[in-house]
């Protein structure tokens, strides 16, 4: 007896629905992506076999170049300027409105207090090339704590951080532990990169 053979048939899928599925998971991807900012000085951290992570949010940064230079950042916008509002009210310095939200806009500041004015005058994309001295955070002239018990004032919820290039010379981030220390600042992570960690036999 022959096989009955079935008729084949073309099959219409309607991908309009998959189209809409597809370009709004884009839309979405696109307007919650965060951007990796431009940073003021580029890090070699070392590495560690510590796993824990630090928040997403309400992180001071204390960061150390190879040529150990200092920079301090810290999270939120309006935090910032409020920071450098603070800053202002004990330095003596008045900042308008206008550079109070243009330090909002920075993510790392590397500039002794009395040249932020001048600096924030100068443009935004030509701002990006000048190359800032550092945060003073000597015996004589510290700054570097003015801006961690300012920050702390601002964000009372911050958690510090010190990321410093694996060439620097350690005297420098001595400097800055003992900045921390003199505010009984004992509590603070160091930023390193992941290592795989060593197998027990």
């Amino acid at each position: 007896m022959p096989k009955v053979q079935i008729p084949k048939k073309s099959i219409a899928l309607d991908m309009t629905a998959m189209c809409d599925v597809a370009f709004l998971l884009l839309t979405f991807f696109i307007l919650t992506t965060k951007f990796k900012p431009n940073e003021a000085v580029v890090v070699e951290i070392p590495t560690s076999v510590s796993d824990t992570k630090l928040p997403e949010s309400d992180v001071m940064t204390i960061t150390v170049g190879s040529d150990g230079k200092i920079f301090f950042g810290m999270d939120g916008q309006f935090i910032r300027a409020d920071l450098l509002d603070r800053i202002g009210q004990v330095k003596k310095i008045s900042f308008t409105d206008q550079e109070k939200a243009q330090f909002g806009l920075q993510d790392m500041t590397g500039m002794p207090i009395n040249q932020i004015k001048s600096y924030l005058a100068i443009e935004p994309v030509a701002r990006q090339k000048v190359l800032q001295p550092g945060i003073p955070c000597d015996s004589l002239n510290n700054e570097l704590v003015e801006w961690i018990i300012n920050g702390r004032y601002a964000n009372p919820k911050v958690r510090i951080a010190v990321k410093a290039d694996k060439g620097t010379d350690y005297k420098v981030v001595k400097k800055v532990i003992e900045s921390l220390q003199y505010h009984n600042i004992n509590r603070f992570n160091l930023i390193t990169g992941m290592e795989a960690k060593p197998q027990l036999n």
